[in-house]
């Protein structure tokens, strides 16, 4: 064969990496891994053999991580991180830059143990995944030399339980360790069973970089080790990377604890080709979304759809891109796709094709598979039936599914037609077309003509049940902070309700009602309840709520989705009026709150203009909660947008019953969300009370709707709802236990006090913190030039 033949068959020869020195590295622990913890290997236990997907061969035997393993490395992290987070900022700044430079130095050593142990392309590793993990170190260590001013009032959170997955395990690393530890936590890490060799390199390299004994510490396992970390009582905050199935049992296994948690879960993101494309581009950003890291990413472009009119010519030419692909070893530079992660999953990829087939689809696949290892070939399904199980679900492999639209708003129909909300790729040479898709589809990153592009710079994280929290930028480093001010307040005392000293029945039902779509409703069930005064006085009844009132709350607030598209300034007014209103009513809702409470005359009216202050105080902040215009290193932007959650669920504190209310729910009406409140269980009359302040103050019907009853039993009932998407509680310790446990079935992110009796009247209960937990952060990608 002459060099001349190549340019007529354009046939590429293997070009394979060298792979000695991790050949060499493995070879000087004996094969063998220990844990890492208090900045040293423990002596290697028993455990299982880690293997090489591209040939099924072992590499390496790690250590299973055992209940004494993990509570060793929360003694050690316990121990480092006060020490740590004392540090000034400059000094961790500089730890942080040195394993930047360490990575870079070791760059391609880390890449080729990463592309043997978890079977992805060399070429992926080296150019893609090494670097990101380099820059995310370089990113953090700036947020740890400028924490004291940008990040004034808050300290790190602790202790972090980290559990990563397989898919990108040195990324996903650095991903989560570089702010944790840039913020001054220290953290107890767990990688993937199935990749775990990457991350103890990495501790090896730390360990030479200085990083002081007991802040980092790698605990090998399998998922019951990983049930262990994110359960332990140690644990300050949990960070989980992975499947939503797992998600859900961290979520109910860290109920109540207090921890902090962060869910980055599965995806079945759209990939939109409006028939304006470039039908070229799309194509390779097909390649992209789909055939990088064989298809198993959580942000994957999985799910293709095309407007009809481009459908065919679309379709031809993916086709025949999908013949060009390459598959081979991970070690081979010339290939495109390599193994997926072993030979379970490339069943279960199979499997689900087969289904989809057999429901309709039709199949087209290309390349020639290796006979040994863990490989599955490059696959497009076509005209997929819409509940097909392969268009809803997460495959986790090379294998795109798509069908077809008529209009963009079909498209954005399909788009959000899913349990997931990670990430969605747009298509279209009309930029005001894009943009306006993007602002539609539920998805917490949407990519406008790129796919897959990330940053340190840029948060990263999902909405529904792809998640909650984001890692990357400034909004990701508030997840490993918290608010200094909350730190030592104590428990909410019991509310002891009065005895009754007699009834008297007045002449005129002055029963409250319930306040749903904007009108007085009666309670379901049609009881009532006595609301009996400091004195012993009954005030009147209110209605007693049940599942079916909570069920049309929860309507008419889904009903009134057009108030998260009014304008900020809109909303800002209706606020002022409902401040100004309540003010015009003020020494009436201080008598409420005196007869209620017992408080005397002067603490209700102060509590009374507390409330009108902050309704003020979100009526100012509702025009002014603003995105950030990202900058990261790409010929384009990234447009950090925060939205409305959509529906939320308040349980109001038992304390303050007006500012209380006021507090909570001002803050997600200012920013588009409607909410569904259960006023104070003893004191509830100045909600009910309020809603004649919102019948004369422009609010639509179903924005802010009001229930009254057990708080217990409305929570569980807000906590299981479904189409409720955040839920703020501030009640006992075991109902805001039992509300995390029941949160699961959507993974609707919930904001408690866990039980600690805030001070509704300091500077802290308003403000910035509200906000960023009553909004999510949208990151919008738009390149530009040609």
């Amino acid at each position: 064969m002459t060099v001349a033949s190549f340019f007529d068959s354009m046939d590429y020869a293997p070009s394979t990496e060298d792979d000695s020195a991790a050949r060499a590295w493995l070879a000087s622990h004996d094969a063998r891994f220990g844990h890492f913890i208090d900045g040293a290997f423990t002596k290697p236990a028993e455990g299982f053999d880690t293997l090489e997907p591209a040939t099924g061969n072992p590499l390496a035997q790690v250590s299973q991580g055992v209940t004494a393993d993990v509570d060793a490395a929360f003694k050690a992290a316990r121990r480092a991180q006060k020490g740590w987070a004392a540090l000034p900022g400059h000094e961790r700044a500089l730890k942080l830059y040195a394993l930047a430079r360490i990575i870079q130095r070791n760059s391609r050593l880390i890449a080729v143990v990463e592309a043997l142990d978890n079977g992805k392309s060399i070429r992926e590793t080296r150019d893609i995944d090494i670097p990101l993990a380099a820059r995310h170190f370089y990113h953090h260590a700036g947020w740890a030399q400028l924490q004291d001013s940008q990040f004034a009032g808050y300290d790190p959170v602790g202790v972090v339980g980290q559990v990563i997955p397989w898919n990108f395990p040195f990324l996903m690393l650095a991903w989560k360790l570089a702010p944790a530890l840039a913020l001054g936590n220290a953290v107890v890490l767990k990688p993937a069973e199935a990749t775990p060799l990457t991350a103890l390199l990495f501790a090896e390299l730390a360990q030479a970089a200085g990083l002081p004994a007991g802040v980092l510490n790698i605990v090998t396992g399998d998922g019951e080790t990983g049930a262990l970390i994110a359960a332990h009582e140690g644990a300050d905050k949990v960070a989980f990377t992975g499947s939503t199935e797992v998600g859900r049992r961290i979520r109910e296994a860290t109920a109540g604890q207090g921890k902090s948690l962060t869910l980055e879960l599965g995806g079945k993101s759209p990939f939109i080709v409006c028939e304006d494309a470039d039908i070229d581009a799309a194509v390779e950003g097909v390649v992209d979304a789909i055939w990088f890291n064989q298809g198993q990413v959580c942000c994957a472009g999985s799910r293709l759809l095309v407007q009809e009119g481009v459908s065919d010519v679309f379709h031809a030419r993916l086709a025949e891109r999908m013949k060009t692909l390459r598959i081979g070893g991970s070690l081979d530079k010339t290939i495109d796709l390599s193994a997926v992660i072993d030979g379970a999953q490339r069943d279960r990829i199979a499997g689900m094709v087969d289904r989809a087939v057999a429901a309709g689809a039709t199949l087209v696949q290309s390349g020639d598979v290796p006979t040994t290892g863990s490989f599955y070939p490059p696959t497009l399904l076509r005209d997929v039936p819409a509940t097909c199980e392969a268009a809803t679900e997460e495959i986790f492999g090379p294998v795109a599914v798509s069908m077809t639209f008529r209009t963009p708003e079909e498209a954005v129909q399909l788009a959000n037609h899913t349990r997931y909300g990670l990430a969605a790729s747009i298509w279209s040479e009309n930029i005001n077309l894009a943009l306006d898709l993007a602002a539609k589809v539920q998805a917490g990153i949407v990519w406008v003509n790129c796919t897959n592009v990330m940053d340190a710079g840029v948060g990263f994280g999902g909405v529904k049940e792809s998640g909650f929290g984001r890692e990357g930028g400034r909004e990701g480093c508030y997840d490993y902070l918290k608010p200094r001010a909350f730190a030592k307040v104590s428990e909410r005392k019991a509310a002891s309700p009065m005895a009754a000293k007699g009834f008297s029945l007045d002449p005129v039902d002055r029963t409250a009602k319930f306040y749903i779509g904007g009108k007085q409703a009666r309670p379901d069930g049609g009881n009532a309840r006595a609301v009996v005064g400091a004195k012993g006085a009954v005030l009147g009844e209110v209605g007693e709520g049940n599942r079916k009132d909570i069920r049309n709350a929860v309507e008419a607030a889904r009903g009134a989705k057009s108030w998260g598209g009014k304008t900020q300034h809109n909303r800002a007014q209706v606020l002022y009026y409902m401040g100004e209103n309540l003010s015009a009513r003020a020494e009436e809702f201080a008598e409420r709150i005196s007869a209620q409470t017992g408080a005397k005359t002067d603490k209700a009216r102060a509590e009374v203009a507390a409330s009108v202050s902050r309704l003020f105080s979100y009526g100012a902040w509702a025009d002014k909660v603003e995105g950030t215009v990202h900058m990261p290193p790409m010929k384009g932007l990234a447009l950090a947008v925060p939205e409305p959650i959509g529906v939320a669920g308040v349980i109001c504190p038992e304390e303050s019953p007006l500012l209380g209310f006021v507090s909570a729910v001002a803050p997600l009406i200012a920013t588009g969300n409607r909410v569904v409140a259960v006023a104070s269980e003893a004191h509830p009359l100045s909600a009910t009370d309020f809603y004649q302040v919102l019948e004369t103050s422009d609010l639509p019907g179903g924005v802010l709707n009001i229930v009254t009853g057990s708080t217990e039993t409305l929570g569980r009932e807000l906590a299981k709802h479904n189409d409720v998407d955040v839920l703020w509680a501030f009640t006992t310790p075991a109902l805001s236990a039992e509300i995390e446990r029941l949160s699961v079935g959507n993974l609707k992110r919930v904001f408690t006090d866990h039980g600690r009796a805030w001070d509704w009247t300091s500077p802290e209960a308003e403000g910035e913190h509200f906000i960023r937990q009553a909004t999510q952060v949208k990151n919008i990608w738009v390149p530009y030039g040609e």
